[in-house]
């Protein structure tokens, strides 16, 4: 175990060693102070746009990486004491309509014509902010991190315009300096443009990057080079309330009333750590999760949409893997109300990042939950350049029980505790990545006191990419903070593929990947594995195709009801084994019709047989207004006494966006395996930055044989008051 992560990390470090230089450090842009007025309105015309430097001459990233951009692209950038200014012209070579999914904001990258501007505020080349527009003028905005992941559900104030013509388009923004974090007094950012054209197939970038990296990965970006440090931050003090009101119904036929007072407090304690107060806070704006078919033997992931938890999230939410995490924010106040919370995050220095939250639940009389105390700490120092070491504790105390008995003790624990370390490589050149992690849980009892650690290191260049990998979860590691999928298991896990790129013709790329993950119990004898063998297929005009074999065997370690009806259940023991073929088609973003399928044909548990087919068709009258439909549908064939399964699962979505401020969705869903429909519908007015209003309509009706309906409409109002 310790040996593994051991010969992972030395390897890390050796890599590491030897690419520790920027790759980009030469492309230097340099900003200088304007005393102009500059005005927001599409228009470059100011006679400060006229004294700024201009980037141009981008490279091509895609579909090749070896040459320059075919199309032109200008960007301009100044600053005054409160704002960053940037004014970006883009030219068409190719005659036509722009392609825009919706006005909505945080748009899907690959559906739209767009500008993404990145910028590294600590030169740090792993986190920073992005922000950006479509061609019809819907804001993109985000955090950065782990070297070019974002973070889209964090929202912050600025603006933007968007003006069109027919051989080009243009966008300004205003980033006041107030909605991000720096350190006081350096002159020197990390920084990058990216553009996505449509009618052209092409995506450029100022920095050459590698097609196999995203144009937001920071090792690849350049340098923001400043006249004079930017101006010092000073207190910034954000105070967002709101109010709230509706009425429901709940499955009883019970009306009830409601309303709420609560808010948040951002609070700048230096120019780069920001305190998070919120008291008595509602997510109803929230929206809601897709429902999926679930024929797994383990617990789904929702990920974390609620604002209070996403600035710096990757300090909280990252520590592990996706199916062993030590702290899972969705495990805080979805079923109970949260009374209060703090929070703490960002930059201690250029090399230290912190994290420390608390949070305070209520307690619930009728159940008996206690009232429960959630801290964490998170503490990260980053090392050779890219790469980082850190440590996280968790810890979730029941410090109130509104009745005093040994069996709600032994339903709610008194506590339950992880502390960990973590490795992380990253090389500066991005082609190796790594991680090596330890976790021990702490617990009332034996049975939940154990640990946790796991390890692996990949490689990536333009035509292969490989990753090893490997986790032992102990039978008595807990993680109640957390989401961990299942308990005492080793798991060898690895992947190989390579892509060959044809000079010319329809096809851009195409190659195979081997995938395997192999299971077993912690005297490692196997219990299960996955193995796909894969040939993927990416055309020029940005569709794709995708074939797979695939190979699954289990041996059930608990009693399973393959069809997810609770009609039988499977013996703990039985041994299962099956083969499977299917393949995946999705069509190029720029039609207005776009549509995907893909489908599995197969065998499944006790001899049985599974065809899941899956649908998905959109249409969009750019750029209003974007319908959806999705279709999914298993047939399941086993022996008595399940027979054959049909399970249903219909959704669709209608989006309005009226303006890039006027937003009205709609979501409907059918679920046969769960016999609901529901329905939510939200309509947002955002009338000045971060600041709305909502009104969100949630219908949901249990069908035959638990038939039942309950609906909730509610009217909320926040606003954002900054200093």
């Amino acid at each position: 175990m310790i040996k593994n992560s051991i010969l992972f990390l030395t390897m890390g470090l050796g890599i590491f060693q030897v690419n520790a230089q920027k790759k980009n450090e030469t492309f230097q842009y340099h900003i200088r102070k304007t005393v102009q007025p500059v005005i927001i309105d599409g228009i470059v015309d100011e006679r400060a746009w006229q004294e700024t430097d201009v980037a141009d001459d981008f490279f091509m990233v895609l579909p090749m990486d070896t040459g320059k951009a075919n199309e032109t692209s200008e960007i301009r950038m100044t600053y005054d004491d409160k704002n960053i200014y940037l004014a970006a012209t883009f030219f068409n070579s190719v005659p036509g309509k722009y392609y825009v999914e919706s006005l909505r904001r945080d748009f899907s990258f690959g559906k739209n014509d767009n500008f993404l501007l990145f910028i590294d505020p600590f030169n740090n080349q792993t986190t920073g902010f992005s922000f950006g527009s479509n061609a019809a003028g819907a804001q993109w905005d985000g955090t950065m991190f782990g070297g070019g992941s974002i973070d889209l559900n964090w929202d912050s104030k600025w603006i933007s315009k968007v003006r069109q013509y027919p051989e080009k388009w243009v966008v300004e923004m205003a980033i006041p300096f107030k909605s991000i974090r720096y350190k006081d007094g350096v002159t020197k950012w990390g920084i990058n443009f990216s553009r996505l054209d449509l009618k052209s197939s092409e995506k450029s970038s100022w920095t050459p990057i590698p097609r196999q990296f995203p144009t937001a990965s920071l090792a690849y970006t350049g340098v923001l080079v400043w006249d004079a440090p930017p101006p010092s931050p000073k207190t910034n003090i954000s105070v967002i309330p709101y109010l709230l009101g509706g009425t429901a119904k709940d499955f009883e036929g019970e009306d009830t009333t409601h309303k709420k007072i609560g808010g948040d407090v951002k609070f700048s304690l230096t120019s780069s750590l920001n305190l998070d107060l919120t008291v008595n806070p509602d997510f109803s704006q929230v929206e809601v999760d897709r429902q999926v078919t679930n024929l797994d033997r383990f617990e789904l992931f929702f990920p974390e949409r609620r604002q209070f938890f996403l600035e710096n999230g990757d300090l909280f939410a990252n520590f592990g893997y996706e199916t062993i995490r030590p702290f899972f924010s969705r495990r805080i106040g979805l079923n109970v109300p949260i009374q209060a919370g703090a929070r703490i995050s960002g930059n201690l220095n250029d090399n230290w990042r912190l994290g420390v939250m608390d949070m305070q639940t209520a307690s619930i009389e009728e159940s008996g939950q206690p009232s429960q105390n959630f801290a964490v700490m998170s503490l990260q120092r980053k090392i050779f350049g890219r790469s980082s070491i850190g440590m996280m504790f968790v810890n979730k105390q029941s410090i109130n029980y509104p009745m005093e008995n040994d069996s709600l003790v032994d339903i709610y624990a008194k506590y339950n505790r992880n502390l960990g370390v973590e490795y992380n490589l990253a090389s500066a050149n991005n082609a190796w990545n790594g991680k090596a992690f330890f976790l021990k849980s702490f617990a009332p009892t034996d049975e939940d006191s154990g640990f946790t650690q796991g390890a692996h290191i990949g490689y990536t260049n333009r035509k292969w990419n490989w990753r090893i990998q490997e986790e032992w979860v102990s039978h008595d590691y807990s993680a109640e903070v957390g989401f961990v999928r299942r308990r005492g298991y080793k798991n060898i896990s690895g992947k190989v593929g390579h892509l060959f790129f044809p000079k010319a013709g329809l096809i851009l790329s195409h190659g195979p990947e081997v995938n395997g993950f192999y299971y077993f119990n912690e005297q490692f004898n196997e219990t299960d594995h996955t193995a796909y063998l894969k040939y993927k297929i990416d055309f020029r005009k940005r569709s794709s195709l995708l074939f797979f074999l695939g190979d699954d065997y289990v041996e059930l370690l608990s009693p399973f009801d393959p069809s997810g009806l609770g009609i039988s259940t499977l013996a703990t023991g039985t041994k299962h084994r099956w083969n499977s073929f299917g393949w995946e088609y999705k069509s190029k973003p720029q039609s207005l019709l776009t549509y995907a399928f893909e489908g599995r044909l197969g065998g499944y548990y006790q001899d049985g047989n599974r065809t899941s087919l899956t649908g998905e068709v959109g249409y969009r009258f750019q750029p209003y207004v974007s319908l959806n439909a999705n279709l999914s549908y298993n047939h399941i064939q086993l022996p008595d006494p399940w027979y054959n399964t049909e399970f249903w699962l219909i959704g669709s979505e209608i989006d309005i966006t009226f303006t890039n401020k006027l937003f009205f969705s709609n979501l409907f869903q059918y679920n046969e395996q769960s016999n609901n429909f529901n329905i939510n519908s939200r309509f947002q007015w955002r009338y000045k930055p971060a600041s709305d209003l909502f009104i969100v309509y949630t219908n949901m009706q249990l069908l035959d044989p638990n038939i039942g309906k309950s609906w909730s409409l509610t009217l909320k109002f926040t606003h954002w008051f900054n200093w």
